[in-house]
């Protein structure tokens, strides 16, 4: 196999696998939650990851210009967005890197803005950081032909009148797979600079757009932007490398790189040296690989939908614009309060739990499509054989 042509492992191989996803659960569960990918890793990663272990090369991260330098070629490429590859740091992950802004850019006590349903561990970091929690939810639609998700832009526009300090955005979002517009971004970033709001941008899942659509990273778009805003990223989930432990966080204004400059200096330290350089090659050179891995997944996400309209058709389910998360509304099932524990028991399915992304999502589970369309077929088959 090479990068242009490459299958998910089978499922006798995953089982031999170490991290969190594959131990989580007794053998007999297919574990669908965890966001890592079951694809073979990359082959310019696999050869500097080798290189390194043979040459013994795993002291402490230092200087490593090579990782601004390949983000920067990849923004390039892919989203032409002139990166200042000086204003790349280096954060252990992606929640240590909103963490450490949150405590340069805020006080205990403090608001910040999320939109449920979000990524569960937003949550985490606002509780660590002691912020007070200010939700402007999505607002459900009811229309699956369409994106059945859309911004509350009146809850957004109170929330700002309101002071809080810090926008944290998942762009783009997870779970709900929708990529925001420039239109969007450019009305939140003039929110921000009329309340002199900090927006963080998550975008980690951004390298995984599938073809016709357009992501627009928050920091491409001009001085304002520039001006009120951070990014945060990985090649963690485009490149599945997250054990490797490296994010990056970058600026593209000089006040912003100022107070930046303030963050925990052993921040930099805390990420790890194979995981610094696998990042800057992900982004340098794997571009190949990246693509082999969204071919799958597109076919994947309508495979998704061929299935459930087949062996589940009342369960409702909005084909992703980006990356492999599917989420998905399973309460005409009648699963009980938390569908995620009745499909393990009964079907032997794991999923992650709606509520924890919000409060209003306990009939949904999102599902992990990065895998082999056998096992997405398997874990829809016995849910049908289930209920």
């Amino acid at each position: 196999m090479s990068d242009h042509q490459f299958s998910a492992h089978n499922l006798a191989e995953l089982h031999t696998h170490r991290s969190e996803k594959w131990r989580g659960f007794p053998q007999d569960v297919l574990p669908l939650p965890v966001a890592e990918m079951d694809f073979p890793v990359a082959e310019p990663i696999k050869a500097i990851l080798a290189e390194m272990v043979a040459h013994s090369d795993l002291g402490y991260l230092g200087p490593i210009p090579e990782l601004g330098l390949g983000f920067k070629k990849f923004a390039k490429e892919r989203w032409n967005w002139n990166v200042d590859e000086k204003q790349v740091r280096v954060a252990t992950d992606v929640g240590v890197a909103v963490v450490e802004i949150l405590r340069v850019f805020t006080q205990p006590g403090d608001s910040i803005l999320i939109s449920s349903p979000v990524y569960h561990n937003f949550y985490t970091w606002i509780n660590e950081t002691k912020l007070t929690l200010v939700d402007a939810p999505f607002e459900r639609t009811g229309d699956e032909a369409t994106n059945p998700w859309v911004i509350n832009w009146d809850s957004i526009e109170k929330a700002y009148a309101s002071g809080i300090k810090v926008h944290l955005l998942c762009s783009p979002h997870n779970p709900l797979g929708f990529i925001y517009t420039k239109q969007d971004l450019l009305k939140i970033v003039a929110l921000a600079k009329k309340h002199n709001v900090l927006v963080i941008s998550d975008e980690i899942h951004a390298p995984l757009t599938f073809p016709g659509e357009t992501f627009v990273p928050m920091l491409s778009l001009g001085a304002d932007a520039e001006s009120v805003s951070i990014c945060v990223t990985a090649a963690s989930k485009g490149w599945n490398i997250a054990g490797l432990k490296c994010a990056i966080l970058i600026s593209q204004n000089e006040h912003m790189n100022s107070k930046l400059a303030n963050l925990a200096p052993a921040m930099h330290y805390r990420a790890s040296l194979l995981g610094g350089f696998a990042t800057a090659v992900a982004f340098a050179d794997s571009g190949v690989w990246l693509d082999t891995v969204i071919a799958q997944l597109d076919h994947n996400r309508h495979l998704i939908k061929k299935l459930l309209a087949e062996k589940l058709p009342t369960v409702r389910y909005h084909i992703p614009q980006n990356s492999y998360l599917a989420w998905i509304d399973v309460a005409s099932l009648n699963l009980g309060t938390d569908p995620s524990v009745a499909l393990v028991e009964k079907a032997r399915v794991a999923f992650n739990s709606g509520h924890t992304f919000g409060k209003q999502c306990d009939q949904y589970v999102r599902l992990n499509f990065a895998t082999s369309p056998e096992i997405i077929t398997e874990a829809i088959d016995r849910i049908a054989r289930a209920v």
